[in-house]
């Protein structure tokens, strides 16, 4: 499945799909090039852990009425950047945020630790949340909005060159205990045993991809 296809899924069908596929950032000091290992689906007004929960349209969340292929960003607690990207058709709010990336050599570190400095006995913690991968790769409010489809586009999205061949693992979203009934429901995706991942989850569950992919 092609990104193109994947942003025009819905984020619950999406988010497993963006695992290991490549971000790119263009910044000043030159293009960072990472790899997708953890995201989180928030889709649909009926998800109350979502910002558009009951169709809420607001400044913040109108970016995610958006058709799919475009970056949603916010603050959270008044410091942090979070990146989504917005999947889907236009007025159906869905966006996948981005939880933790891998770079893909040790030039896009050496980038990413210019903009984030972390001791070099942390080097996994140098991008496995998304707050922590936004002051990596430099991103914030400037890029909400962003078409991450376009080419040569100072951030955006690129299908994997090799097969991608490893396990997904899901669990419940963290940090979303305001969700009631929805906190459970297992939206977080990621790849299994990767060493980026943010965190782990206690009783895992293996995810087992639709046959339409199989």
């Amino acid at each position: 499945m092609t990104i193109q296809e994947i942003v025009q899924l819905s984020a619950l069908e999406a988010a497993p799909r963006l695992l290991g596929q490549i971000m790119s950032r263009i910044t000043p000091a030159g293009e960072i090039r990472c790899r997708i290992v953890e995201t989180e689906s928030y889709g649909g007004a009926e998800d109350k852990g979502s910002h558009a929960y009951g169709n809420r349209r607001t400044a913040r969340t109108e970016m995610m009425f958006r058709q799919g292929g475009i970056a949603y960003v916010y603050l959270i607690y008044g410091m942090y950047h979070c990146v989504n990207v917005v999947t889907g058709t236009e007025n159906d709010p869905q966006a996948v945020l981005i939880r933790a990336v891998e770079p893909l050599g040790r030039v896009d570190e050496q980038r990413m630790l210019a903009l984030r400095h972390v001791p070099p006995n942390r080097r996994r913690t140098l991008c496995n949340g998304p707050g922590k991968l936004c002051l990596a790769l430099d991103i914030d409010k400037s890029l909400n909005g962003v078409q991450l489809l376009a080419s040569g586009g100072t951030l955006r999205l690129e299908e994997a060159k090799e097969p991608l061949d490893f396990a997904i693992e899901c669990g419940p979203r963290i940090n979303i205990d305001y969700a009631e009934e929805y906190a459970a429901k297992p939206w977080r995706f990621y790849i299994k045993d990767h060493p980026y991942v943010s965190a782990k989850n206690s009783s895992p569950l293996a995810y087992v991809p639709p046959l339409d992919t199989l």
